[in-house]
């Protein structure tokens, strides 16, 4: 099915008006470097031996990405764990500067040597996928959506024929867009790039409602069983709820990059 093509600029502010709801979001101690972690009560658990790493929507900004990455780094130097993973939530590319720098750091080396890494699809992700995959509507959402700057940074032409992207695009890079996972469970905590539909069991959501959901996901105070950990919706400030954390402080709109850090109950926050 066609989807309405939107300037940037709209699908931006809808996002962020899709976004801003009257949600408790609790005490904030968001850390520059891991040396300033502080934690609060989380709304989830994961076990006692266990640490999960979760960035929010990274939209091309790899000099970011790479303080995370440092901070996390430096974290499980002086605080080790048994089992760590780390958990992109999607979105790595448009709206930022070198997404292609971006997606070469997650694909073509370790993200962290000896961290377990899950990438999560984003809804800008699948818009290039769809369009390499031939559906002409996806290819004009992506291009609106950031895409050129996108294609500009892999050192292509903006106006290169959609036919061609592809084969164009480092086959490395290519493979880690179509490996990218719709979700991951983690302890009392499911992990999606937009959120789930409410009043669907986890196993029955389909790629539209984790990669792309905003209502009635954002406004639901329903029990999902789970906690769901999302980014895509930006707002100012990590969102705590209930049955829910919002990750996406806006990076892909020149705001911080956070990463929640998740064990046994509590939660910390590390922003660049």
């Amino acid at each position: 099915m066609r989807r309405p093509i939107r300037r940037a600029g709209v699908q931006r502010r809808a996002a962020m008006d899709a976004a801003a709801i009257p949600t408790w979001t609790g005490p904030r101690a968001v850390a520059a470097t891991a040396d300033a972690l502080r934690f609060l009560q989380a709304p989830g658990w994961v076990p006692r031996g266990r640490r999960v790493y979760a960035i929010g929507d990274v939209h091309g900004h790899a000099d970011r990405l790479r303080q995370l990455h440092a901070a996390i780094t430096d974290d499980l130097t002086k605080r080790p764990v048994p089992h760590a993973v780390l958990i992109h939530l999607g979105d790595y590319i448009d709206q930022g500067p070198d997404s292609a720098a971006v997606v070469a750091m997650l694909a073509e080396q370790p993200a962290i040597p000896g961290l377990r890494v899950v990438n999560l699809m984003g809804d800008h992700e699948r818009m290039l996928i769809e369009a390499m995959n031939g559906d002409r509507a996806a290819a004009t959402d992506w291009l609106w959506a950031g895409g050129r700057d996108a294609l500009t940074s892999w050192g292509l032409s903006p106006d290169l024929p959609r036919e061609a992207w592809e084969a164009a695009l480092p086959a490395a890079h290519v493979a880690f867009l179509r490996g990218l996972v719709l979700s991951h469970q983690e302890g009392t905590y499911f992990f999606a790039h937009a959120g789930i539909r409410p009043g669907v069991a986890l196993r029955d959501q389909t790629a539209d409602d984790l990669v792309t959901m905003r209502q009635p996901f954002l406004w639901s105070e329903d029990d999902f069983g789970c906690i769901v950990v999302h980014g895509h919706s930006s707002t100012p400030s990590v969102t705590i709820g209930k049955n829910r954390i919002a990750l996406d402080t806006g990076a892909g709109l020149g705001d911080k990059l956070t990463c929640a850090v998740l064990e046994e109950d509590v939660i910390g926050l590390i922003a660049v």
